[in-house]
């Protein structure tokens, strides 16, 4: 990951969301009776009406004979149903014959593989004791290889690598389908060694096992910390001690089907003797266990109570003591570390810890944390940074003598030191090899004085750059060689007005000199929610599969996202969601009022929350677009909080349960609003069995009312993969070579 959220921050949005923050399953649905009436009408005329564009012969299931108000697709929701499988099966036949037909598909795939497999990647990594520690995948390694080189190797064109874990190895030999899910690693005191907690995946699930391992010995350790498969959270303590959140058997986990009880455990001892330490409620989103160290190397015990998606409480476990103690800061906050004594906090609301102090939502403030410990009172705060109308703060970062600051600039990146001074605290700008692209902290850790900088944009390949504490230097030390041919590409930053009067940004990739007649096919991306950033990037797969083509690619700003802080976010939430799609309609109109595209050139494509985003626009404006890439989204909004995942996400959707809430989702959501009368562009559908986050029945079951109106969609799942809906670089090659055959079939008007 690039831009890695920081420690505590990213405990409650991995428990959500993890790498790309998701939406959600689907949900309960009352399907009226006219609407099933005219479902029922369109199957009996399926043979005179069909299309012949992706759409095949109608089978009909004696399951779906329901009552009136019930829905007819529920058995879709049997994730690995052996029917299920099998419509699931034969829809990807149907797909894969279709999309693969031709010549282009071999060649997006050849080309996707080979950026996607390419040597010529920057291995990011962690940085420990001198040495850079590395995941990584090729066509040698599908699975990936966990592995290190030195630092001074690391610099090098050609790092010195050494094999710690090899993954296709250990599936192989324990008959595994594992994918790699990361290592959380603690440095013993004696002898200075590093222990690791490495979790693996059955297929890409969320869920995982833990198992510790020996970096010196590079052997899992003999009766060390094991774990059965949860979704679930590990902290080091000490050496010989951990916190640990998981399912510890039935009402154990929340609604969401994460841990919220944290215990404390000991080495040598089974998990069931583990000795509880703070235990949330089942309504929560859930609870993890933490740590924050200190300036002097403690490791003070934590807890995050994630009471909603977006408010969460801080405990603070004191060794020798029964009770937790509340950490002192508001619920929609983050501790992000602390730097010279100081607690730094991001805040996501106003706050007045003491009157006449007031903070607002956006800011970064920091209190000692020494005086906390001690009178466990909020101490004086003060204002670390507080961001202008066009900028948000994208997180902290500890170094070993500096702290630094990530934010965006009018959806660009910055990177600032900060100090506390006299008069407050001071704030210098890192120079960076660009201005107009996307700039994060790569890593940063409070014991190396090393810090790794990713700078890209949309035309600049990723460049490394090590960032020096202890003399101030900032160099490149890596950067990726150009991945397709951008000559003559230009990219503008625009403004579209939503239905609110807002200005909505938007970034748009293109070649220079195009005719602005309405012919240029256009890939319209968006996300919108969770507080979520767009930001430049640069894609070889984008770059090769579509800019080279001749396609134009948007990128929308929607709110939703983080682009201008909580506020942007915040203007969507609930019942006021509506506003975020007008933005996304806003931005499309605005391309096709400027002349560079048209509706019958005009495609769209989201995943995940922005799988929910493609759903209704497909629904909402079908004649705005003629093709319609649907990933891993959730679609049934009446649903999606009783599967998977999904009850975590009602602080961003509202609650189905709630009925104001509930009236408002009905109008939105993509699954109840399906017309079989309607005119469609033929969507394609893309999901994942494996996804534990966002349930693959939301996808087939909005296909199947597709298919029962005799309306043309393509379809395919992935039987492995989790939420990224792809398990190694081969079958990710394979999801981009579909998805781009699709598009420049309905875009381009052309034949291969």
């Amino acid at each position: 990951m690039k831009k890695p959220l920081t420690a505590m921050a990213a405990l409650v949005l991995a428990a959500a969301c993890q790498s790309t923050p998701p939406p959600s399953d689907e949900a309960d649905l009352a399907v009226s009776e006219s609407v099933e009436a005219e479902e029922t009408e369109a199957m009996d005329e399926a043979a005179e009406t069909m299309p012949e564009e992706a759409v095949a012969e109608v089978k009909t299931y004696p399951q779906e004979n329901v009552a009136p108000g019930e829905d007819p697709y529920i058995w879709l929701e049997e994730v690995e149903g052996e029917e299920a499988l099998d419509w699931v099966r034969t829809q990807n036949e149907r797909t894969l014959e279709e999309l693969q037909s031709g010549g282009m598909y071999d060649r997006y795939y050849r080309q996707a593989l080979d950026v996607l497999q390419s040597d010529e990647r920057i291995p990011y990594g962690t940085v420990r004791d001198g040495y850079v520690y590395n995941f990584w995948q090729d066509s040698n390694n599908v699975r990936g290889v966990w592995r290190r080189a030195s630092l001074e190797s690391y610099e090098t064109s050609n790092p010195r690598w050494e094999t710690l874990l090899d993954i296709d190895a250990l599936a192989e030999a324990e008959g595994k389908n594992w994918v790699y899910k990361g290592a959380n690693c603690f440095k013993s005191d004696a002898g200075a060694r590093w222990y690791c907690m490495i979790s693996l995946s059955d297929g890409g699930k969320d869920a995982v096992i833990q198992r510790e391992f020996d970096i010196a010995t590079k052997r899992f350790v003999d009766g060390g910390f094991v774990t059965p498969e949860a979704k679930q959270g590990f902290a080091w303590v000490d050496r010989n001690t951990a916190l640990i959140a998981t399912n510890w058997g039935e009402g154990t986990t929340t609604a969401s089907g994460y841990p919220f009880i944290v215990k404390r455990w000991s080495r040598g001892t089974p998990l069931s003797s583990a000795v509880e330490v703070v235990r949330g409620d089942e309504s929560d989103v859930g609870v993890w266990p933490s740590v924050i160290e200190t300036d002097d190397g403690r490791r003070l015990q934590m807890a995050v109570e994630a009471d909603t998606f977006f408010t969460s409480t801080y405990w603070w476990l004191p060794e020798g003591e029964t009770s937790p103690v509340r950490m002192p800061i508001p619920q929609k906050s983050s501790p992000q570390g602390v730097y010279q004594g100081n607690l730094l906090i991001t805040l996501k609301q106003h706050w007045s810890p003491r009157a006449g102090s007031a903070f607002f939502s956006g800011d970064v403030v920091a209190f000692d944390l020494e005086t906390f410990l001690r009178t466990r009172e909020v101490p004086p705060v003060s204002l670390v940074f507080h961001p202008e109308n066009n900028q948000a703060v994208n997180g902290v970062a500890i170094a070993k003598g500096a702290a630094l600051l990530s934010i965006d600039e009018n959806v660009r990146g910055k990177v600032l030191q900060i100090e506390p001074a006299d008069n407050g605290w001071s704030r210098t700008e890192l120079s960076l090899p660009g201005t107009s692209g996307q700039a994060g902290i790569a890593f940063a850790d409070r014991d190396s004085d090393t810090v790794f900088i990713n700078y890209e944009d949309f035309l600049t390949p990723d460049s490394l750059l090590r960032y020096d504490v202890s003399t101030g230097e900032v160099r490149q030390i890596k950067s990726l060689p150009t991945k397709f041919d951008a000559e003559g590409l230009a990219v503008d930053q625009h403004f579209a007005v939503s239905s609110d009067g807002t200005a909505i940004p938007y970034f748009i990739v293109y070649k220079e000199g195009i005719e602005l007649d309405g012919t240029t096919p256009t890939l319209l991306y968006g996300y919108g929610g969770f507080e979520v950033s767009m930001n430049p990037s640069y894609s070889g797969v984008r770059g090769r599969l579509w800019l080279e083509e001749g396609g134009a690619y948007v990128l929308a700003n929607i709110r939703g996202g983080g682009e201008f802080g909580p506020a942007w976010h915040q203007a969507g939430l609930k019942t006021d969601r509506q506003i975020i799609y007008d933005d996304f309609i806003a931005v499309a109109q605005d391309v096709i009022g400027r002349g560079v595209t048209s509706t019958e050139h005009l495609g769209i494509m989201g995943g995940s929350n922005g799988g929910l985003l493609m759903g209704v626009m497909l629904t909402q404006r079908p004649d705005l677009w003629d093709a319609v890439v649907i990933q891993v989204p959730l679609l049934d909004m009446l649903r999606y909080h009783l599967l998977l995942a999904g009850a975590s996400w009602v602080d961003e959707y509202g609650s189905p349960d709630v009925p104001r809430e509930r009236a408002f989702l009905e109008t939105i959501s993509p699954y109840q609003n399906f017309d079989p009368n309607a005119d469609y562009p033929a969507p394609f559908f893309v999901t994942s069995t494996k996804d534990d986050r966002v349930h693959p029945g939301h996808a087939r079951k909005m296909a199947r009312k597709f298919e029962v109106a005799g309306k043309p969609f393509y379809y395919y799942e992935n039987i492995d993969g989790g939420h990224s809906a792809a398990a190694n670089q081969q079958e990710a090659a394979r999801r981009n070579a579909l998805e781009h055959v699709y598009l420049h079939r309905k875009l381009f008007g052309e034949g291969e």
